[in-house]
């Protein structure tokens, strides 16, 4: 009976071996999978992989982009790239659980080569196919853009191959169970095959003599106790062992008896446990199980998890904002404005501006050059550098306009420089709106700890503050103007100011002026007018002002004496009974502080210059 399991149960087991041990090898699922997205019979001068499509498989995707000629691939932040995007014909890519989707949007057919934005945190020329594997740049939503000129047809073989569930949970079990019922099987057959051996080993038999055959007789089962003739033992109690030249057993092979129960010991013919311990078919078969409970437990190869890179968060405001920029945008744009800036400087055309200079920066240096084509010694604009970064202030949010300023001190520049750059929208670049030499023994207010946008103040309004942006500019101007009036106090110490003023009395109290009416005026500009708000609640506001210089002869046949100066270069006269316009430009930077605050407001910075002179 025992023989007719135990066979049975080996080849169970076996086969469940063989079962878990093919799911880890032969049949296992394949450890990447990689899905394409389909085809589309419209054409867009854009491509769009979502956000979804490079985060749905949180240990990263490789992607394979493939075209039949040249195009640029870009990454920027989701709500940038649909920014830049706006209402362009676009093909979207987007995944469904592991499956990608083709999204045709209709739009306009042409855009702008997208190449160069500032928009952009990296872009890279690619000509045929890449693979890549994505790592995000920083923490947020982030889309690729693909496209070639902004005419052709973009991109639009697509493909992402990402890590596979490939993990086969009853394949273990299935061959440990495989191997206990195998194991089972085999201790049974052995065990029966100890059995039969026994029972042979102790039937009674004729003695044999010396030279004599001698045939054991089968061992008969022991009869129930009511059939056994009186005075006679089973065979089974007490086995007989023939030895040579005797006919019965000795009684050195009966079996010992317990001294307490006097019933005999256990006999050979029940000893199976151990039989197992000896070295056998069931010792060899332990170890083939060792071996295949070691294959079981090695993990089946699989795609290895993308890295992914992640930026710090802030953690004193749950609500912030990332920055516009990250800092290799903020290098990378600095490094193009400082390099077109002082490319026009050196060439002193102010149309080379255009690309990355507006606002006031624009205007002051254009005047600069039409003064220095008549005045060759006047003073150069200060430079501007792009490193060394001392610090930064960085809008966040996803609106228009956006603004960043930049602390730079090149080796050309005696101070630190503030730089105002401004993007306008999003497939303008930025331009460098106002550059501003910091005053002596002023401050930067700090900026907001972690990588933390800050939000744009508006120009009008003084909400949170101690007055609006534009007020605190026009009472500058008023301050200069009329330093001995309402807003003569409204301003901590700066030598700005104390060399205006100081300028102005002076010219008003020579005598060589004493048949000139002189007037001073300074005037804001209110759409030159910027404002950022800082980490201690108030604003860094950058404004522009023009001030203009009148002397008119005070009587008939008087004149104004223009020898010698650099308005008789800048008019060709030497003297005018008419009288002179002289006009300047003068670019602030002001701290507001937050409202509440009994703290002045401080000018921390300023530049000026010689806009015209112009006789009436």
């Amino acid at each position: 009976m025992r023989n007719k399991i135990a066979v049975p149960l080996i080849v169970i087991g076996v086969l469940l071996m063989l079962i878990g041990i093919g799911q880890r090898t032969i049949w296992a699922p394949p450890s990447s999978v990689t899905a394409t997205a389909p085809t589309q019979d419209q054409a867009a001068p854009l491509t769009v992989i979502s956000s979804e499509v490079l985060t749905e498989h949180s240990e990263g995707v490789d992607l394979t982009v493939s075209a039949e000629g040249p195009f640029l691939m870009a990454v920027g932040r989701a709500d940038d790239v649909d920014a830049w995007v706006g209402d362009a014909s676009v093909l979207r890519i987007g995944v469904d659980a592991d499956t990608l989707t083709a999204e045709h949007i209709d739009g306009t057919a042409t855009v702008p080569n997208p190449a160069g934005s500032d928009l952009w945190v990296s872009e890279q020329d690619v000509d045929g196919e890449l693979t890549f594997t994505w790592e995000a740049p920083a923490a947020g939503d982030w889309q690729i853009l693909l496209a070639t000129d902004g005419t052709a047809a973009a991109p639009a073989d697509v493909s992402v191959t990402f890590a596979n569930d490939d993990s086969t949970p009853f394949a273990i079990p299935l061959i440990v169970l495989g191997a206990l019922i195998a194991v089972l099987g085999l201790a049974l057959l052995f065990a029966t095959g100890r059995g039969n051996s026994g029972r042979r080993a102790s039937g009674s038999g004729p003695a044999a003599g010396p030279g004599s055959t001698t045939s054991l007789p089968a061992v008969k089962p022991a009869a129930p106790d009511a059939e056994k003739p009186a005075g006679k033992k089973p065979v089974a109690e007490r086995p007989a062992t023939a030895k040579p030249g005797t006919a019965g057993p000795s009684e050195s092979d009966a079996p010992a008896r317990d001294p307490k129960t006097g019933t005999a010991g256990t006999g050979s013919a029940l000893r199976i446990l151990p039989a197992l311990r000896r070295r056998g078919p069931a010792a060899a078969f332990s170890t083939m199980l060792v071996a295949a409970l070691a294959f079981g437990a090695a993990p089946a190869p699989a795609l290895a998890a993308l890295p992914l890179t992640a930026g710090p968060t802030a953690e004193s405001d749950t609500e912030a904002t990332p920055p516009v920029v990250l800092d290799s945008q903020l290098e990378r744009i600095l490094t193009e404005v400082a390099t077109s800036v002082n490319t026009a400087d050196a060439a002193k055309d102010s149309a080379l501006l255009a690309t990355r200079t507006g606002g006031a920066a624009a205007s002051l240096r254009k005047a600069s050059y039409a003064t220095s084509a008549k005045v060759p010694e006047s003073e150069a604009p200060e430079p501007v550098a792009a490193e060394p970064l001392r610090t930064d202030l960085i809008m966040g949010g996803t609106e228009f306009p956006r603004s960043v300023v930049a602390v730079t001190q090149g080796p050309d520049n005696e101070v630190p420089q503030a730089l105002l750059l401004v993007q306008n929208s999003a497939r303008e670049n930025y331009k460098l709106m106002s550059a501003i030499k910091m005053l002596p023994g002023t401050t930067f207010p700090p900026r907001p700890a972690g990588d933390t946008g800050v939000e744009a103040a508006p120009a009008d309004s003084a909400e949170g503050l101690a007055v609006s942006p534009q007020t605190a500019v026009e009472d500058l101007a008023d301050a200069l103007t009329k330093p001995d009036g309402e807003n003569k106090d409204t301003f901590s110490t700066n030598t700005f100011a104390e060399a205006v003023t100081k300028f102005q009395s002076t010219v008003l109290s020579s005598p060589d002026n004493e048949f000139a009416d002189i007037t001073f005026k300074h005037t804001a500009v209110p759409g030159e007018t910027g404002a950022l708000r800082t980490a201690d609640g108030g604003a860094i506001v950058f404004g522009y002002m023009d001030s203009s210089y009148t002397s008119v002869p005070r009587e008939a046949g008087d004149s104004i004496n223009l020898e010698g100066t650099v308005y008789q270069k800048l008019t060709g006269e030497t003297n005018t009974e008419a009288g002179i316009d002289v006009k300047y430009g003068e670019g602030v930077m002001l701290y507001v502080p937050p409202a509440g605050s009994t703290d002045q407001i401080q000018v921390i910075g300023a530049v000026q210059e010689l806009l015209s002179a112009t006789l009436k």
